[in-house]
């Protein structure tokens, strides 16, 4: 069964780097995909912000933190989804040095566009556009919604942060290099991740 970014994109993903194939293509049944790498920068400068993210972390969306050179684990899962939808759920494990914390969500392609659930609620939902340049994908967040129990309310795009991610494979490392960054209208740069690691796919256990 492809995956939700081939479900989504399509055709696009074959002028992906084929390490990136791998890592945004099916995950075979009874397989995980699993990295492990360097993150150079996690979180944001501005202490004014971290009331709200320690809200966020609590959920396993983002951490109030600022800190350089951060181990990290990615496990992404094949599931299924209430709904009926193929789904990549993924845990990311960031290593602090106040300890642990996992960033948790679920990627589906619905109505044939990606839709990253985040957090362990699934509560905060942001619908991605994506193009492929020189083997490398980004994504760009086009949609933020709030799942009220069966409802999704849309936040006004006045309002909502716009997420940016680009993930791209360096062959002089040998390396799959990743760069987030969440961005708010007037504010700017609310917070940010990059870093490099590497990736298998290996039987689940």
């Amino acid at each position: 069964m492809p995956s939700p970014y081939e479900e989504a994109f399509g055709h696009s993903l074959e002028s992906l780097h084929p390490r990136l194939r791998s890592y945004f293509g099916e995950i075979p049944r009874g397989s995980l995909g699993v990295g492990s790498g360097i993150f150079d920068v996690v979180g944001t400068p501005r202490r004014w912000l971290w009331p709200a993210l320690w809200v966020l972390g609590a959920h396993g969306i983002m951490f109030a933190a600022w800190q350089h050179d951060v181990p990290f684990t990615v496990v992404n899962r094949p599931v299924v989804d209430a709904r009926g939808n193929i789904a990549v759920a993924a845990v990311r494990t960031f290593r602090f040095d106040r300890g642990d914390r996992s960033m948790v969500d679920a990627i589906t392609a619905e109505r044939g566009g990606l839709v990253d659930h985040l957090g362990r609620s699934r509560r905060l939902i942001s619908r991605f556009s994506g193009h492929v340049v020189d083997g490398a994908l980004t994504l760009t967040s086009t949609v933020l919604a709030l799942r009220v129990g069966r409802v999704r309310v849309t936040v006004p795009s006045i309002l909502a942060p716009v997420v940016t991610l680009v993930e791209h494979f360096d062959v002089a490392d040998g390396r799959q290099h990743v760069a987030l960054e969440v961005c708010a209208p007037l504010i700017g740069r609310l917070y940010e991740y990059s870093g490099s690691f590497t990736y298998r796919i290996e039987e689940a256990t």
